[in-house]
């Protein structure tokens, strides 16, 4: 009987590959987090500057007005990265669940193999 290590290893690497990924998917939402964050403060404080908060005024400042541009973008960037970690968590329990299956399957066959041991231990002796 063939040992199932090598199918081990594989689904093992594979669900190494899979939080990897999760965890990639998390560094960049907080990381659009954060730059989110930065533009908010900028467009508050060229807002602050020009003393004009409504935009569609004609001289709302055109780089606070860009900077909302730019969030909104990473925001919606941001609901994309969601969707994606969400589908890479389903990911990771399906690739943790066949880890589960074939650790499973390599220790029944190593059980086997030592009553088999053991049958013809006991058989010669």
């Amino acid at each position: 009987m063939k040992s199932r290590g090598n199918l081990v290893r594989l689904k093992q690497f594979q669900v190494n590959e899979k939080r990897r990924q999760l965890a990639q998917l998390d560094m960049m939402i907080a990381e659009f987090d954060r730059m989110a964050a930065e533009l908010d403060a900028q467009v508050s404080i060229e807002e602050k500057k020009s003393g004009i908060t409504d935009t569609s005024h004609f001289a709302y400042p055109t780089f606070a007005k860009a900077a909302r541009q730019r969030r909104d973008n990473l925001n919606n960037s941001r609901l994309d990265l969601l969707q994606q970690k969400g589908a890479a968590e389903m990911a990771l329990e399906e690739a943790e669940a066949e880890l589960a299956k074939a650790e499973q399957l390599e220790n029944r066959d190593a059980r086997v193999r030592d009553a088999e041991t053991d049958l013809r231990r006991a058989v010669a002796g």
